[in-house]
């Protein structure tokens, strides 16, 4: 078995996670997103941002806005919804269950 597929697969189950995270700071451009999420080894590809925050729009956790740009073509910028603030709570408190649960079961010898 390879532990690199199941560390793949840990970081995409935990991604609409930390965009929410990310976008609930405030509104953001996607490609500061993708810097973010880079920068902690949670995303290698923008190809896997984008569909992600589409789903997010689709289920009303997100929203955008366009803004001009001066240095290219609009860019859409995000914000969280009421229903996505309240989505990321329900995540939250099922985060610190399962950090409390791991934790419990790997610190025994």
């Amino acid at each position: 078995m390879n532990a690199s597929n199941t560390q793949v697969q840990m970081r995409k189950g935990l991604l609409e996670f930390c965009i929410l995270h990310i976008i609930a700071r405030g509104e953001v451009y996607a490609s500061d997103m993708i810097d973010e999420l880079t920068e902690a080894k949670m995303i290698v590809v923008e190809g896997t941002l984008y569909p992600l925050l589409q789903r997010l729009k689709n289920a009303s956790l997100v929203s955008y806005r366009w803004a001009e740009s001066e240095s290219g073509p609009p860019r859409k910028y995000y914000t969280i919804t009421e229903e996505g603030k309240e989505f990321l709570n329900t995540l939250n408190e099922t985060w610190e269950s399962l950090v409390k649960s791991t934790q419990l079961i790997t610190s025994k010898k």
